[in-house]
């Protein structure tokens, strides 16, 4: 029988990617652009590494596709997006048609986008699965999962963004395997004091103000990959938060992580209005977190700033 994928290499990293001046800070958000996507689930796992239809369904199910759109100078204007699904995660742009396929096209305004799609369902060429030409051109042959690129291109007014998703297919390679669970931050403090999804609090001055994410270590997962020998390797995540707002800027920018001695770094940072800043203003602030597995989620707040 057919093996549904084939191993080999190194286990990559999984991420999104999107175009930005590189002048401007991440935390700064006054133009449009892409800050997360998201897959849910974030991972399709046959349950056989053998070509069979059950497998083959499990790799075809319908995942839901979220993209967080911010654009706070546009007042409501149209976005027009093209979401494709192509063969070579170094394609940032799916520019090669032959090995690309359409999954969905229209137009949103700012929030967040929602698409229901099958990328392990598409076909190119003679009915030939993309998921198939997806492998074919890793020249790692599926040891990290086999990883298809979905770009976003979107559009609003003279503004474009690409923004790169790569969605997993797993099957079990060793035991132990299980698909990845999404990553949600529980609950976001400021200055040690809970911040509600419906709350405005008042700010006022300089600052800085400190905003902190509600303990996340408990939902860190452990997990196994195949190594290099096709042995099972355990590993924890370590996840990273990145801060953003409309106004002022946070430091850090991104907070968690890990280092190369295994220490979690803690998900604290401080935000600051601009120093020449006058004029009290509502402030839009999210939080985007990443379990670098190619899981991520995020949340927002807002407050009220006054000098």
């Amino acid at each position: 029988m057919k093996a549904l994928l084939k191993y080999g290499g190194l286990l990559l990293a999984l991420g999104a990617s999107a175009c930005v001046d590189v002048e401007d800070q991440p935390s700064k958000v006054h133009d449009f652009r892409v800050l997360g996507i998201s897959l849910e689930k974030p991972e399709l796992m046959a349950p056989t590494c053998e070509r069979t239809p059950e497998a083959l369904d499990v790799l075809a199910a319908e995942v839901t596709y979220r993209a967080l759109l911010v654009d706070p100078a546009g007042e409501g204007r149209p976005i027009h997006y093209t979401l494709w699904a192509c063969a070579d995660t170094e394609d940032s742009r799916c520019s090669d048609e032959a090995n690309r396929v359409m999954l969905a096209e229209g137009t949103a305004t700012a929030g967040e986008l929602s698409l229901a799609i099958r990328p392990g369902a598409a076909t190119v060429g003679e009915d030939s699965l993309l998921l198939e030409r997806v492998q074919e051109t890793d020249p790692y042959k599926g040891l990290g999962g086999i990883r298809m690129p979905l770009v976003l291109h979107a559009v609003a007014g003279d503004e474009e963004v690409y923004a790169q998703k790569l969605m997993v297919f797993w099957c079990p390679v060793v035991e132990g395997m299980t698909e990845n669970v999404q990553p949600v931050i529980p609950g976001v403090l400021l200055d040690d004091a809970p911040w509600a999804e419906d709350a405005l609090p008042e700010l006022s001055g300089k600052g800085p103000f400190v905003v902190t994410s509600e303990d996340v270590s408990a939902l860190e997962e452990t997990y196994v990959v195949p190594g290099l020998r096709l042995d099972a390797v355990t590993l924890t995540e370590a996840w990273e938060i990145s801060w953003h707002a409309t106004f002022g800027e946070f430091s850090p920018q991104v907070t968690g992580g890990a280092d190369l001695g295994g220490q979690k770094g803690k998900h604290r940072t401080e935000w600051e209005p601009p120093e020449d800043a006058t004029e009290a203003r509502e402030v839009t602030f999210w939080a985007v977190v990443r379990d670098g597995r190619g899981g991520s989620s995020w949340v927002s707040r807002r407050a009220r700033w006054s000098p």
